[in-house]
């Protein structure tokens, strides 16, 4: 039996929003070969060290594998440091996928290799890419598997996608978690994978996995959607693709789902530059009512800088398209940028409070490893580096990602920037991010995120984990 591990994001307002499908998709293929699997998801758990030590203390797995983004990896070395002892501990998902592209293209004393070596030394195994094949070579051996490669055979192509199985969303106890699109109950789905932008503050650049497309056919995300409204109950999904309209396919896509006769209510992300008024219309009659969009800057100069392929104009096109076909926007923004200043900051709040998008949100951003702001920085001095951008530079602190989680967005106040500028400091950055934030909310009536209380187990003798907490696979 294999325990499967969803560590917790601390860092969020509210945990219980997406399940995490990656680690999902891994067990369904587990299953598939006939294992047994437990899920562990600490989404959400107050107290989730106590959670793993009794199931430590009552359970025997043959090995624990854990997934994490860069912001879970605090409490993913807290379990792996509590587990180790007893048993082989496998940790995949993104943040080793980056961790590893960033240092295949350095030198061993490179950050990116340092910080390879130290995940190798706290987990028995390292997974970077696709999991569904490397968990069964990852069960068996130990230091690092590369499936982060097109000509590995641990690489999933189109078809493989599309063949394999489906998240085990009955490892989840779906009922605890709370989303909602346009009031509609709502779960998350995965149509196809890959972004192939290089935006230079986005992790990935150098990894195949998060780079390369790979689709899957409309008759598959088709089934999918309706095994999930009939198991569940749902109408409401949200499309976690990185780019919806980078597929050619689109279009077709949303005809397939219009010919369900299902009234959905959709979501997804979609690349500005790229949309355009046949998509909008064919998305809105199949079900979709929400698109969130990363604009990132309405300043040309950040624009250019970011290597985001769009211009102001591109952006204000796409949310008037949009609003005309009667689709709700939120605007994704970010800060921090290579050359960023008060000027460019308060040119974002104008174009905000001018072309009013229906939700946005303001984040500071991190240099992830496997981004081009992490892997072509130049070392100043200790800890300190700096990328140039056509003669702009970003400068940071290194960020000790094994501890530190409050360089991410989540909660307002409780972060803080690791970034700065030659006009702007790390510290008047988070001042003038808070300071958008509320004026745009304020002026425009767009509301905070409120939040939810965090879960905590109740351990008492005898009382087995609840299901939000565990679950186990159903029949092999």
């Amino acid at each position: 039996m294999i325990a499967l591990i969803t560590p917790p994001s601390e860092f969020l307002l509210d945990e219980r929003v997406f399940m995490s499908l990656g680690i999902l998709k891994v067990a369904a293929s587990l299953e598939a070969a006939g294992y047994r699997v437990d899920h562990l998801d600490l989404s959400g758990v107050e107290n989730y060290l106590d959670v793993v030590r009794h199931y430590a203390a009552t359970n025997a797995p043959s090995c624990y594998a854990l997934t994490a983004t860069t912001p879970q990896m605090p409490s993913a070395l807290r379990i792996a440091e509590l587990l180790r002892p007893h048993a082989k501990v496998i940790l995949g998902g993104p943040h080793a996928t980056l961790v590893n592209a960033a240092a295949r293209k350095e030198s061993p004393a490179g950050r990116a290799s340092q910080a390879l070596a130290e995940l190798l030394a706290a987990f028995h195994t390292i997974v970077a890419g696709d999991g569904e094949r490397a968990i069964f070579r990852a069960i068996t051996e130990i230091g690092l598997i590369d499936a982060d490669d097109p000509k590995s055979e641990l690489w999933q192509t189109s078809a493989d996608f599309n063949a394999s199985p489906w998240p085990a969303r009955h490892l989840v106890d779906v009922d605890s978690y709370r989303y909602t699109v346009d009031g509609e109950r709502a779960l998350s789905l995965v149509a196809q994978l890959g972004c192939p932008f290089e935006c230079a503050f986005c992790g990935g650049r150098l990894s195949a996995m998060l780079r390369r497309i790979r689709t899957r056919t409309a008759e598959s995300v088709v089934a999918e959607m309706r095994h999930l409204h009939d198991r569940y109950g749902i109408r409401g999904l949200m499309f976690y693709d990185d780019e919806l309209n980078v597929n050619k396919s689109l279009v077709g896509l949303m005809h397939s789902i219009q010919d369900t006769g299902i009234d959905w209510r959709l979501r997804g992300f979609v690349k500005a530059e790229l949309f355009t008024e046949e998509q909008a219309e064919a998305m809105y009659a199949a079900g979709f009512r929400w698109l969130l969009c990363g604009f990132e800057s309405a300043h040309p100069i950040i624009l250019r800088n970011i290597n985001k392929k769009a211009a102001v104009a591109d952006n204000t096109n796409m949310l008037r398209i949009a609003h005309k076909h009667g689709l709700k926007v939120k605007a994704l923004m970010s800060f921090g940028h290579a050359g960023e200043s008060e000027a460019t900051i308060m040119a974002t709040r104008d174009w905000l409070l001018r072309e009013k998008p229906d939700d946005f949100d303001c984040t500071i951003i991190t240099t992830y490893p496997g981004s081009p702001y992490y892997d072509a920085a130049r070392r100043l001095e200790s800890g300190v580096y700096v990328f140039n951008a056509w003669g702009d530079k970003l400068y940071s602190q290194d960020v000790d990602y094994a501890h530190d989680a409050m360089y991410y967005k989540g909660k307002p106040g409780d972060y803080r920037s690791y970034v700065w500028t030659d006009f702007l400091t790390a510290e008047r950055l988070v001042e003038l991010r808070d300071m958008v934030e509320q004026e745009v909310r304020e002026k425009l009536a767009i509301p905070y995120n409120a939040g939810t209380a965090a879960l905590r187990y109740d351990h008492s003798i005898g009382m087995n984990l609840p299901p939000h907490i565990l679950k186990k696979t159903e029949a092999v």
